[in-house]
């Protein structure tokens, strides 16, 4: 991914929260040398050793699984909305802002309990607040086991960080400032969601 220097996002815990509240990422990789992409929910954690690790898992039908690379490109994508030149105090083009976090990971199949914690994890993140909670525990284990045989496990080493926070940094104090107006009276979800991310770098 290409990222500006204007647009780089270096700041850490800002992006483990962004990966965090946007986890449904697109899994990268090639498949008889043509790319393949897959989507998937994604955990961020730990391991052991205190490095920075995904864990997921796709569909055994998918053929992705059978020709991963030592290397994988994961894609996290969050709010971005369309920018009109009109909101400028002078003439030009149109834009897009958006947040997006590319990670270049080393990857490895897990298994049997791995495979198994993931998933209940992955059902307690989502089920968290719910009123009708569903827990891996309470499944049968028949039922269990003939959804795992349909699966493949992944954990994703995090080795590379590409992070871009495009939120009009090269306007000036009052352009920035209209452009946020613009977007908070916006009826769309996503547009508003970059407001506020752009509101923070007013702070």
């Amino acid at each position: 991914m290409y990222v500006h220097p204007l647009n780089r996002w270096e700041d850490e815990p800002e992006i483990v929260e962004f990966i965090q509240n946007n986890p449904f990422a697109t899994l990268v990789s090639n498949i008889s040398k043509r790319p393949w992409a897959t989507h998937i929910p994604l955990l961020l954690a730990k391991d052991k050793n205190g490095d920075s690790i995904l864990s997921g898992h796709i569909a055994k039908a998918n053929p992705q699984w059978k020709e991963l690379q030592d290397e994988v490109l994961v894609i996290f994508q969050g709010p971005h909305a369309y920018i009109s030149s009109s909101w400028y105090n002078h003439e030009n083009v149109p834009t897009w802002n958006y947040l997006a976090v590319h990670l270049y990971c080393s990857i490895k199949l897990i298994e049997g309990e791995e495979l198994m914690d993931h998933l209940k994890s992955l059902v307690d993140r989502f089920e968290e607040g719910r009123p009708y909670r569903v827990a891996v525990e309470t499944m049968s284990e028949k039922f269990l086991e003939s959804q795992i045989n349909g699966l493949v496990g992944i954990e994703l080493k995090i080795k590379e960080v590409h992070a871009s926070s495009k939120l009009s940094q090269n306007r000036d104090a009052v352009n920035y400032k209209n452009i946020v107006k613009q977007l908070e009276a916006s009826l769309y979800d996503t547009e508003q969601e970059i407001a506020k991310e752009m509101k923070k770098r007013m702070e």
